[in-house]
């Protein structure tokens, strides 16, 4: 062990001081595993004087990040401060300075991931990026390495547990998306501005990244399809009940086969129906869990805790340890692999299905009229059923599959029927028999 691996952190927050910890903890497990003593050698800060959840020895803090990474002398940087700038310049010069870099960047990644893969390329360092998705839960090396010689052909997954403990809150409780937001913020599951999560970035961010991985193309961010659950309603959560369902906010990537033998790639992050039968559904509080589906391995489950400073640092120091063994023998992981470069489906060309409730007329012919602007838009209904009487009729129609962009027509047609009074909820639906 005469060599020694020096490690410089940029963060130090929630997750930043878990990474400290650990690697103040833990330097013998550590140096065992890897075989080298690993030394924490800088952490760059906003502040010198903010409290922190772990002590740092006198002389690591510095407010000059960019010095940091510039050092000759540091082996490997690890970011967690997050956002766009400064992280991509910071691990962009990190590169270029011989240091190999883990990261817990998901929007980076999402929205810029090949400028940073082809910089670690040049360089011929590591990029490793394991807590970027799901905290905890090891989902990127197998779909990177354990799968690399299968077909995945579906990734399903829960991927934000902030919107999962509202959407299990307002299951449990019959409560409303308000009422249930205000409890995660309460108990510190939600932040004072919750819009990247109940929106669906946070959760499209992630999506990406999976695509990406599992099907050998390049996603961004703005390739996958955003819905949040700010419009899911107490209502929509009962009418799941009924259906022997329940609402989560999914990640959806898919392998789709074309006419011409090419396939593409469909993205989507939406609030959707499951049945209760299905391995997500029964998926509580803020964890997560990814589905994958795959030609030789079948299906698989990833389940744990997708966020917090502890988990996500356990997830950053298992990358960590991969990368100081890979510096040790002076070589390299895995880069990215994009090889594949399929296309990635507008979400009009998706094959979903719908949940539709519809306020009608309580009068003949008025499931009829229904049915009908259905099939002129080439929908197949898989189950109806009338709820109410009187000025409470209301239909409530399941669809077989179709393209996103005949469903959306649909019910844009049934809205201008005279008999129908409101289309009141539209949500897709997945799983279960078609």
């Amino acid at each position: 062990m005469s060599r020694r691996l020096r490690v410089a952190v940029l963060g130090c927050g929630s997750v930043g001081s878990q990474v400290v910890r650990l690697l103040q903890e833990q330097a013998g497990d550590l140096a065992a595993r890897v075989g080298a003593p690993v030394d924490l050698v800088g952490v760059a800060v906003r502040r010198l004087d903010a409290p922190r959840e772990v002590e740092i020895a006198d002389g690591l803090l510095t407010t000059d990040a960019a010095a940091l990474v510039a050092r000759d002398d540091v082996d490997l940087v690890v970011e967690v401060i997050g956002g766009i700038e400064p992280a991509r310049t910071l691990i962009l010069s990190a590169l270029e300075n011989g240091a190999s870099v883990v990261t817990a960047n998901k929007a980076l990644l999402a929205e810029d991931g090949p400028t940073l893969f082809e910089a670690a390329e040049k360089a011929g360092r590591d990029l490793y990026y394991e807590a970027s998705v799901a905290g905890a839960i090891p989902i990127l090396r197998p779909l990177r390495e354990s799968l690399a010689g299968d077909t995945v052909t579906r990734v399903l997954g829960i991927v934000n547990g902030t919107t999962n403990f509202i959407l299990d809150k307002m299951d449990s409780s019959g409560a409303g998306f308000t009422e249930a937001l205000e409890e995660a913020q309460g108990l510190g599951y939600a932040e004072a501005d919750p819009t990247a999560d109940v929106e669906g970035f946070d959760a499209a961010a992630k999506a990406a990244i999976l695509a990406s991985l599992a099907f050998h193309s390049r996603v961004t961010a703005s390739d996958v399809h955003r819905e949040g659950i700010t419009e899911v309603t107490a209502a929509d959560v009962q009418s799941a009940k009924d259906m022997g369902s329940v609402v989560k906010l999914l990640a959806i990537c898919e392998l789709r086969p074309g006419k011409d033998g090419e396939s593409s790639v469909a993205v989507r992050v939406h609030p959707a129906m499951i049945p209760r039968s299905h391995p997500l559904a029964s998926v509580r509080e803020a964890f997560n869990a990814v589905f994958v589906e795959s030609e030789a391995a079948g299906q698989l489950m990833f389940y744990g805790p997708g966020a917090g400073g502890a988990p996500t640092a356990s997830a950053v120091l298992g990358d960590l340890v991969t990368v100081a063994r890979n510096v040790l023998a002076d070589k390299r992981g895995a880069g990215e692999s994009a090889y594949a470069d399929r296309a990635v489906l507008p979400m009009g060309e998706t094959v979903t299905r719908y949940h539709v409730a519809i306020d009608v007329d309580d009068k003949a012919g008025v499931l009829a009229t229904v049915a009908h602007a259905f099939a002129e838009h080439g929908v197949s209904i898989q189950t109806v059923r009338q709820e109410g009487r009187d000025d409470d009729a209301q239909l409530v129609v399941v669809s077989h599959s179709a393209t996103d962009a005949q469903l959306a027509a649909t019910v844009e047609h049934l809205r201008g029927l005279d008999i129908v009074r409101e289309v009141t909820s539209v949500m897709r639906v997945e799983g279960g028999d078609e």
